[in-house]
C-alpha cells in the first residue's frame, strides 16, 4: 500500500550531469524543489505524506546542491537550465508531465517551469515566494537601492552576488551559520522588531552578526541540522549562492515572457512572518492577473520562512487536498 512505500535514492542524467532525486510512492507525479539553503531533505514530512495520499512525490537536489552536478561555470545556474534538469527528471522517471511543487528559490524555478514548460508541468505549487512575473528595471539595479540604516546596510541579495564574498562568511562554521539563518527567518526565533533586519549586512559586517544569539527554532533538530551542515561542508556554498549570481542573466533570457501569466492551476502559501509575503505583498495581490488559475492562497498565521517544515502537518493537508482536485490526480 502507497502508506508503506520506502524512501528511495536515484541519480538520474541530466543538462547539468546528473540530478540526485529522493522518492516515494506510487501514482501521478508531484516534483518537489527546495530553496537556499537546503537539499531534498527540507521536503522529508511531505514525501511519505504525498505518498499516503496515493502520489509519487520526488525531491530532488537541486542542481549545485546536496549530490547532484555542481557545473563550474557561474551561468550554468540560470534559470532556463533549472527548469530543464526538472524536465530532464520528468523524463527520466517514465512520465510525460508532472505537478512542480517549490519553495523559496524553487518556488520561482517551479513557476518558471510552469511558465516555460507548460506541457510537461500540469499544475504548480508555491511555498513562500509569490509568483512575480518578469519585468521592470533590471534586477541587480533594484537591489542595488535596498539599503537600511540610512544607506550604510547593503541588502543581502548583493551580498551574495559577489562571488567569494558569502563563502568566506558562511564556510569557515557552516554549521553555525545555517543554524543562525535558519532561526533568523524562523517564526518562533526570529528577531523582535525592535532588533536589527538579518536581511541587511552593515559596511564592513557579516550577515551572521544579525542572526538570533542563541536560539534554535523548534523545527530543526540536532539531526536535521547533521542532515544540511554535512551537505554544505562537503559541497561547499558557491553553487547554492550561484542562482543570485543570474538573476540579471534570468531577467535577460526571460525578456519574452514580461508580464506573463502563469494559466495552469496554482496553490501558494505562505508564512504571515516571512519577510517574502510581506515584501510581495503586492504579487500576492495581483494573482487573479499574474496566477488566473490560482485555486487557494493562505497565510499561516504565526509561521516564518521554512513554511514546510515549519507547519508540516497544514502544508500537507493544503497540498494533499489541493492536488485532490486537480484534473487527472
Amino acid at each position: 500500500m502507497a502508506q508503506h512505500a520506502e524512501i528511495g535514492h536515484r541519480v538520474v542524467s541530466s543538462p547539468a550531469g546528473r540530478i540526485h532525486l529522493v522518492e516515494q510512492g506510487a501514482g501521478p507525479l508531484v516534483l518537489l524543489v527546495h530553496g537556499f539553503p537546503e537539499c531534498w531533505y527540507s521536503w522529508r514530512y511531505q514525501l511519505p505524506a504525498l505518498a499516503a495520499a496515493g502520489y509519487r512525490a520526488v525531491a530532488v537536489d537541486v542542481r549545485g546542491y546536496g549530490r547532484s552536478s555542481r557545473p563550474a561555470a557561474t551561468d550554468a545556474y540560470r534559470m532556463t537550465e533549472l527548469v530543464e534538469d526538472n524536465v530532464s527528471v520528468v523524463r527520466a522517471l517514465g512520465e510525460e508531465s508532472a505537478v512542480v511543487v517549490g519553495h523559496d528559490w524553487g518556488a520561482t524555478i517551479a513557476a518558471n517551469s510552469a511558465l516555460l514548460r507548460p506541457e510537461v508541468f500540469r499544475a504548480v505549487g508555491l511555498l513562500s515566494v509569490p509568483y512575480a512575473p518578469r519585468g521592470g528595471p533590471r534586477p541587480s539595479d533594484v537591489f542595488a537601492r535596498m539599503r537600511a540604516g540610512g544607506g550604510d546596510e547593503e541588502f543581502y541579495v548583493p551580498y551574495f552576488q559577489e562571488p567569494g564574498r558569502a563563502e568566506a562568511e558562511i564556510e569557515p562554521d557552516v554549521r553555525g551559520w545555517l543554524a543562525g539563518f535558519y532561526a533568523a527567518l524562523s517564526g518562533d526565533s526570529m528577531p523582535g522588531p525592535g532588533a536589527p533586519d538579518p536581511h541587511f549586512v552593515r559596511e564592513g559586517g557579516t550577515l551572521r552578526e544579525r542572526f538570533p544569539a542563541g536560539r534554535v527554532p523548534a523545527w530543526l533538530g540536532e539531526r536535521d541540522l547533521d542532515v544540511f551542515a554535512g551537505e554544505f561542508e562537503r559541497t561547499g556554498l558557491t553553487g547554492a549562492l550561484n542562482r543570485y549570481r543570474n538573476m540579471d542573466r534570468d531577467w535577460e533570457d526571460l525578456a519574452g515572457y514580461d508580464g506573463a501569466p502563469i494559466t495552469q492551476p496554482s496553490l501558494f502559501a505562505g508564512g504571515s512572518l516571512d519577510a517574502s509575503t510581506t515584501w510581495l505583498a503586492d504579487a500576492i495581490e495581483a494573482y487573479p492577473v499574474t496566477l488566473p488559475g490560482l485555486v487557494s492562497s493562505h497565510l499561516l498565521d504565526g509561521c516564518g520562512h521554512w513554511i514546510q517544515q515549519e507547519r508540516p502537518d497544514e502544508v500537507n493537508r493544503l497540498l494533499v487536498d489541493w492536488l485532490a482536485g486537480l484534473p487527472g490526480s
